[in-house]
């Protein structure tokens, strides 16, 4: 959607889920503790998820961190020993996959045959949490034991998700620097520009600004400064819908 089409409640109430899916990361003083966030946060508002995990890669090795339960270990360690798989691959291609049925997905056969008949796991939607360096890869990975499970409206609250999880990661791994980086990224002529133009199109706030800016990157997989030149040369602004909140009830959170 781009600033044409959309209007001040979309970008407003796509900035208001931003902060209020990713208040609990700023706190995170590790970023042990920012995959456990993801992953528990995850898992808490989109209710087709029954088990949640992050790939995390260096070096072309990768490994599971922060789980909600054994299985995401059990499929990534299929996806990590053949070399490919929704996970591997949406990290290496910075991509974004949904998989209605591994079972018959063609584009995964072994790995997904063999994780739906030994982990009874049919539907996946894995992002990659695009960082600004590139020696941290790093993937959110969703699972669920039914065909299908999983919408637009996932993908939209996954890549958010994704997006505030970056900058926290990047913070808690060295809070000094990131916020040294965010200063001089919210100082430069570019971003400080772009972040205007939406402020006086749509009523933002500055900060609310930054993180539509942020959004965007996110689900482009390209720099906040290339994002921030488009909204400069075009005046326009794509990003995905807001997402369907739906918290799942306190039953039901494992």
């Amino acid at each position: 959607m781009t600033v044409e089409g959309a209007s001040p409640h979309h970008f407003c109430s796509l900035a208001q889920q931003f902060t209020r899916l990713g208040r609990e990361l700023t706190s995170a003083r590790s970023t042990d503790e920012v995959f456990e966030l993801i992953t528990h946060r995850a898992y808490g508002v989109i209710p087709a998820a029954e088990h949640a995990g992050i790939s995390r890669g260096r070096n072309g090795k990768f490994v599971p961190v922060g789980p909600t339960s054994d299985l995401p270990m059990q499929v990534d360690a299929l996806q990590y020993a053949k070399g490919t798989g929704p996970c591997v691959d949406a990290v290496l291609d910075a991509a974004l996959y949904r998989v209605g049925d591994l079972r018959r997905d063609r584009r995964w056969p072994d790995f997904g045959r063999e994780a739906a008949e030994r982990y009874g796991v049919r539907s996946m939607l894995s992002v990659r949490v695009f960082l600004e360096e590139d020696d941290l890869l790093v993937g959110l990975n969703l699972y669920s034991s039914a065909v299908d499970a999983f919408d637009e409206s996932d993908e939209t609250t996954a890549t958010v998700l994704a997006t505030h999880g970056a900058l926290a990661i990047v913070a808690a791994d060295n809070r000094d620097t990131a916020d040294n980086l965010r200063r001089a990224l919210e100082t430069s002529r570019q971003i400080g520009a772009a972040i205007g133009i939406l402020m006086a199109t749509y009523k933002v706030t500055y900060d609310q600004g930054f993180d539509l800016l942020r959004v965007a990157s996110q689900t482009k997989r390209r720099k906040l400064v290339d994002i921030a030149e488009d909204v400069l040369l075009s005046g326009a602004l794509e990003l995905p819908a807001p997402p369907e909140i739906r918290e799942r009830p306190p039953s039901g959170v494992g």
